[in-house]
């Protein structure tokens, strides 16, 4: 029988380190060639299989490959784009497995969320289900850090350690304006509903730095939050705040809610720091300044965790080694082994645990007025932000690479997406 084929795809938001565990997954397989032939990637993600549009990495050079663990964003493209249920769409699952049986592939590895988990946990079932050969991995990767069963997930780090780098910096811009200017800076950072990423925003509180956070888990209390701000303000003379895009109201509803839904049915969220930032104006009087900071805080790959990065790469790595110990619908994590010195190692988690599962921020780990972190959320933290990992630079501007994507000729007729 032939050598069976690889297939990886990248999934929903992309982050500074997703291209760590590519580059994690395409080495591996690399050094296998008896037991795993061509590497093919999705273009744009699960979109690429559905469509047929497979991108050869084998004719990416060792260098190109190698310098994607330093470059960010989705060397192959990603997208939002979430199967229905078996029941629903069947035909979408089957077309995969008949893309998957034209191509020789084996081995399917889905790097993204909890969608993906999701995804990548039907096609193991589908394909067996089918009498055909197929070992499905997910390699994690949200930097919401909301994936149960692993400590992190790869692309938090990062994101944690923009956002404290962020919070501290303009803190101090803050600080030296706040007698005639200033006094409140209020940052935006990702969360739906799990606060990890804001949380990020409290280390620098013990360099002497007053912040607010507002957590999902913390319903928000807008008279508390008032008179929180009013209270740093007066003793420090000014402080930041910084607001999960997933903070709400006791009813549930998100303070950012715009009406409208995204690609996956999710309230569509955005704005989340204006209307915090004029709740103080108009209650506090206190001149504001607010920011977003989007796209830049995942993007970030010049400011990257050197943790952040080690993981992503390993449990790329860890991903093909699991398919070649014929393991199938499980999920390779990250355990803490201790906090101080930080140690951590490559657990596994089965899928049908990980699909459609979310991990919110414990009560223990934010202070007890629900406005900071505890100690112990700081030593959960901390480790995780540790270390550079700077990409190299050429005039002036870090060195990204951007691959060929060659297409993989065709051999189905083509296929309308639902």
């Amino acid at each position: 029988m032939p050598t069976p084929n690889a297939f990886y795809a990248q999934s929903g938001g992309v982050t500074s380190v997703i291209n760590a565990s590519a580059c994690g997954v395409i080495e591996t397989a690399r050094r296998h060639p008896a037991r795993i032939g061509t590497v093919y990637a999705g273009r744009n993600g699960i979109l690429g299989a559905l469509t047929e549009d497979l991108i050869d990495t084998s004719r990416e050079s060792a260098t190109a490959i190698a310098a994607l663990r330093s470059t960010p964003a989705g060397a192959f493209g990603s997208c939002r784009y979430k199967l229905k249920s078996l029941d629903k769409n069947r035909r979408e699952y089957e077309r995969l497995i008949e893309v998957f049986k034209a191509h020789g592939i084996g081995y399917f590895f889905y790097n993204g969320g909890g969608d993906s988990a999701d995804t990548c946990f039907k096609i193991s079932q589908l394909s067996q289900s089918m009498g055909f050969a197929l070992q499905a991995i997910h390699v994690p990767k949200t930097i919401d850090n909301d994936l149960p069963l692993t400590d992190c997930c790869p692309g938090f780090g990062s994101v944690a350690k923009y956002v404290a780098v962020s919070t501290l910096e303009a803190s101090l811009d803050v600080r030296s304006m706040a007698a005639t200017s200033t006094k409140v800076f209020v940052l935006e950072v990702m969360g739906r509903h799990a606060g990890w990423i804001a949380a990020a925003g409290g280390l620098v509180e013990s360099l002497g730095i007053p912040v607010v956070i507002l957590f999902p888990e913390i319903p928000f209390d807008r008279a508390r939050f008032l008179a929180r701000v009013d209270a740093l303000v007066k003793q420090h003379g000014y402080c930041t705040v910084v607001v999960s895009e997933g903070s709400h109201h006791p009813d549930g509803t998100f303070l950012a809610e715009q009406g409208s839904k995204d690609a996956f049915g999710h309230a569509q969220l955005g704005g989340a720091a204006p209307v915090v930032a004029q709740m103080v104006k108009e209650a506090l009087g206190h001149k504001f300044h607010w920011a977003v900071a989007d796209y830049l805080q995942r993007s970030a790959r010049h400011i990257a965790s050197a943790t952040d990065v080690a993981q992503a790469y390993a449990l790329g790595e860890r991903a093909v080694e699991l398919a070649l110990e014929g393991r199938n619908a499980v999920m390779p994590t990250i355990e803490r082994t201790a906090d101080e010195p930080y140690a951590w190692q490559i657990g596994m988690a089965p899928l049908d645990q990980v699909a459609n599962a979310e991990k919110f921020m414990p009560r223990d780990l934010i202070s007890d007025d629900g406005f900071g972190i505890s100690d112990k959320g700081r030593r959960y933290l901390l480790p995780l932000i540790q270390g550079e990992d700077y990409p190299d630079y050429r005039n002036g501007l870090p060195v990204y690479v951007t691959l060929a994507n060659i297409a993989v000729p065709k051999k189905l007729p083509p296929f309308a997406l639902a």
